[in-house]
């Protein structure tokens, strides 16, 4: 319950801050002052620089919402950028596919696909970057991650949600595109290559 409560928090955080850059004209978000344990991580402005073009005009609540997660978690051992589509009657299906990056292992493609279920209806395509932390190798990654998502996704909007297994935290932000609305508990799968089922 405690994982969940602060996986909740983390996310109604990162949704609020993300509402608030897309009013605020100053770019605060782009310089890194942040600390962290992890100096060896990824700082915001090297995800934010990596995110840009495939982000778009999306970067700036992009970086807003990267410095939210930061201050709850510090800097990521790496991240994957990426798109997904998903969809959900009560229970929902989720396909991806996109580069994993780190900063001594290189980068490789990835994938990922799990279910979920709840109160959850609609489908939205989403532009992806994830987050991932206390990563030894790109093979931590390879596994199922279960987390929650709460969502409330309009045409443009961004949402998110943390997963953990075994030490291992993958936070994500996605920009959405269609529309999405509830909360759901599932996982989600990683793989070296694409899979069609999802279990």
């Amino acid at each position: 319950m405690r994982n969940i409560r602060k996986s909740l928090l983390l996310l109604l955080f990162s949704i609020i801050f993300v509402a608030s850059a897309i009013t605020n004209t100053n770019a605060e978000w782009y310089d890194d002052q942040n600390s962290s344990e992890n100096s060896e991580g990824f700082n915001v402005s090297e995800l934010v620089l990596a995110g840009h073009d495939f982000f778009g005009t999306a970067t700036e609540g992009l970086g807003t919402a990267v410095e939210t997660v930061f201050s709850a978690l510090g800097r990521p051992d790496g991240y994957i950028i990426g798109e997904e589509a998903s969809g959900a009657i009560i229970a929902g299906l989720t396909y991806g596919e996109g580069t994993i990056t780190t900063k001594n292992l290189g980068e490789e493609k990835i994938y990922w696909q799990g279910p979920s279920i709840g109160i959850d209806y609609g489908g939205d395509g989403s532009r992806v970057m994830f987050l991932i932390y206390n990563m030894d190798n790109i093979n931590d990654v390879h596994k199922r991650f279960v987390g929650t998502n709460g969502t409330a996704y309009v045409v443009g909007g961004l949402g998110g949600s943390v997963y953990n297994r075994g030490g291992v935290t993958i936070a994500t932000i996605k920009t959405g595109a269609g529309l999405r609305m509830g909360a759901n508990i599932g996982y989600i799968k990683f793989s070296e290559n694409p899979k069609w089922l999802p279990f």
